[in-house]
């Protein structure tokens, strides 16, 4: 038993190379849960508005604002872009923090409007390091979601990074819980074809397993990953029994 009731990872047989693993990786849960059709959105401006609402949420909690902004025919930038900030906030309540994105999401419409004339569609031209750039200056749009926006709005080769990424890969050894954003995504884009497609649903696949399998109390016996998993910091029984009852 490894310090603080972790177990240390196994001695496994299996490719431990990135790359190796990786290409393993992906199959394996496309074959498990089949093709995701991600991201849930009816267009390519409901991506850029339900990834700047899911930040620091649940994503139950954005669909319900982008139901509320349909019956409303808000959904769209012409729409949108009409509502100051503060007439904003009230429709995104139920998104949480609403107010402040209200103002994100006002400061992204704004510059929908001045670079691209409120098209989504006109990033899919722009070149994707500068498209990058340019969401990063947006107030409130970090690396996520500029990426999100990247590439399941404008169909860019982007590997977006989350939480599920850095749990799922930390477990299977790949990552040591400590790397930047920008380190993990070139674990996966210097590794992997560069392919728009691939990474879309590679990502929308990491979701998948992080949200209903590999949860913070992971359900490994279920997992289709458990063969090539250490298992790296996973609490053993022993020692969730002992958060569970400490002592007095």
């Amino acid at each position: 038993m490894g310090r603080l009731g972790y177990r240390r990872p196994r001695v496994r047989k299996g490719p431990r190379e990135p790359r190796a693993v990786l290409r393993r990786v992906y199959p394996r849960l496309r074959e498990t849960f089949g093709p995701a059709g991600w991201w849930p959105a009816g267009s390519p401006f409901e991506v850029c508005v339900g990834a700047i609402l899911v930040q620091n949420t649940a994503w139950t909690n954005v669909e319900r604002t982008l139901d509320r902004l349909r019956r409303h025919r808000l959904l769209s930038f012409r729409a949108l872009h009409r509502l100051s900030a503060s007439r904003l906030a009230p429709l995104l309540r139920s998104s949480g923090t609403f107010r402040v994105k209200a103002r994100r999401l006002r400061a992204f419409l704004d510059f929908l409007a001045a670079e691209y004339r409120g098209r989504v569609e006109a990033m899919r031209s722009e070149e994707p390091s500068l498209l990058r750039r340019k969401l990063l200056g947006v107030p409130g749009i970090g690396p996520e979601t500029a990426d999100s926006i990247a590439l399941y709005a404008a169909g860019h080769a982007v590997f977006v990074v989350d939480a599920y990424t850095r749990r799922v890969f930390t477990r299977l050894g790949l990552l040591q819980g400590a790397e930047t954003y920008a380190e993990v995504q070139r674990l996966f884009e210097d590794r992997l074809p560069r392919d728009a497609d691939l990474f879309n649903d590679y990502h929308a696949q990491i979701v998948r397993l992080g949200k209903d399998v590999c949860r913070t109390r992971p359900r490994c016996p279920e997992c289709p990953l458990s063969d090539l998993c250490p298992k790296v910091v996973i609490p053993s029984a022993s020692s969730r029994r002992r958060a569970r009852n400490p002592p007095c």
